[in-house]
């Protein structure tokens, strides 16, 4: 699964965004600068808020702010945010209504809570960049976040920055040997210096010590792998509508992306296939059945010479098997003397009919026990018959044919 990092600039109206695309969310496969128009395809594409961008506040929520809390991550409570504007409204430079708030991810119902803030406006406006070129954010996440200690030193030689990050908050000033050692000196044990390839001469050279270098793209991979999600509140996804923004990107990737042509192609390939192997199956089957229908009507032209027109050759041949029976005055199951036979030869003595009513194919008898006799009924289905009761009758007649077209 591709995902795009996106850093979202400054000034949104320049429309221009530079980005990382990863294919495994750890390694960088091309690192550039493009309009929103332009930006790679990808399966997932995830915001970055620039750190000049956010200020970091930390608070101690009132009990049962969070009851409304979290939803997938996502904070949507219109009572948590009143009680944010309160409690942010004095440390703020901007009226709290101008700004966006983001809670720490699984925030604590009891202890302090790191609140993220940028403005409101300017980052509708960079998403909005995005969503005109049909490019949605499935999540926005903080340049950095107070989640761990690092100085790092970005940006060009004519405008270094000291980026510092701890669990006390993130501040980014303007590099010098001061600021340098005042945030070193926050720390009981030196930290790692990290710096981007621009500006890592200068580092080391204000810090007196190696540093070790990080390509911006990496850094924003790192954040992208962060749990931060800034959508909360005014800019929360619902799990269904996220679900569904993810499920539609993928197909899109998958409908356009060059690297799954070979897939699409497989299986284009595979639903011929199938295609093809059923039709040819159907026309198999189609083509057996036809032989087995005109081998019927030729064995009936053959055996009955008389028969000109076959429309049901089963029927047509009973019926002539019928008329030659009478013809040679042989009896068959469906008369009197063979059902009478049959009985005969198969009641117990001391069961005795006391009347019977006979019409072709069917006897009905009178006196015989109308709870029905399970051991009388399969001797007579062994000799092809079948026995049955309506009221006080008992009816036999011959047994319907089997599947293969002969009696049991």
């Amino acid at each position: 699964m591709s995902t795009l990092i996106v850093l979202l600039p400054l000034e949104p109206a320049t429309g221009m965004f530079d980005y990382v695309l990863t294919a495994d969310g750890r390694s960088a496969g091309s690192h550039d600068r493009a309009a929103a128009a332009l930006l790679p395809r990808s399966t997932e594409l995830v915001a970055v808020v620039p750190a000049q961008a956010l200020s970091w506040h930390q608070v101690s929520l009132p009990k049962g702010s969070l009851k409304q809390g979290t939803l997938g991550g996502a904070i949507d409570s219109p009572r948590l945010r009143a009680v944010l504007d309160g409690l942010l409204e004095d440390r703020l430079l901007e009226e709290p209504a101008e700004l966006h708030f983001a809670l720490q991810p699984d925030a604590p119902a009891d202890g302090p809570v790191w609140v993220a803030a940028c403005n409101r406006a300017w980052l509708r406006a960079a998403l909005a960049v995005l969503e005109a070129a049909k490019r949605p954010v499935a999540r926005i996440v903080p340049e950095s976040a107070p989640d761990g200690l690092r100085l790092q030193v970005l940006g060009t030689p004519e405008q270094p920055q000291l980026l510092s990050t701890s669990p006390q908050g993130v501040s980014l000033l303007p590099l010098s040997a001061a600021t340098l050692a005042m945030a070193q000196a926050a720390h009981t044990e030196p930290l790692e210096l990290v710096a981007e390839p621009a500006v890592a001469a200068l580092a080391e050279q204000l810090a007196q010590r190696p540093v070790t270098l990080q390509q911006t793209s990496e850094r924003w991979l790192a954040s992208a792998r962060g749990r931060w999600d800034l959508a909360q509140f005014d800019l929360s996804n619902s799990t269904r509508s996220r679900a569904w923004k993810g499920l539609a990107a993928q197909a899109t990737v998958w409908l356009q992306a060059p690297q799954w042509r070979a897939a699409r192609w497989g299986l284009a390939l595979l639903v011929l296939a199938q295609i093809v192997g059923l039709n040819a199956w159907a026309w198999k089957e189609s083509s057996s059945l036809q032989a087995k229908r005109d081998a019927l009507r030729s064995t009936l032209t053959q055996t009955f010479p008389g028969v000109k027109v076959v429309v049901d050759a089963p029927v047509q041949m009973g019926r002539e098997m019928a008329l030659l029976r009478q013809t040679a005055g042989a009896t068959s199951a469906r008369d009197l003397e063979a059902m009478l036979s049959v009985l005969g030869s198969t009641l117990p003595p001391q069961l005795a009919a006391t009347a019977l009513d006979f019409a072709p194919g069917e006897a009905r008898i009178k006196g015989l026990p109308t709870g029905g006799d399970p051991a009388l009924a399969q001797n007579l289905r062994s000799l092809g018959y079948s026995l049955r009761t309506e009221g006080n009758l008992t009816i036999l007649q011959p047994a319907a044919p089997s599947a293969t077209g002969a009696t049991p």
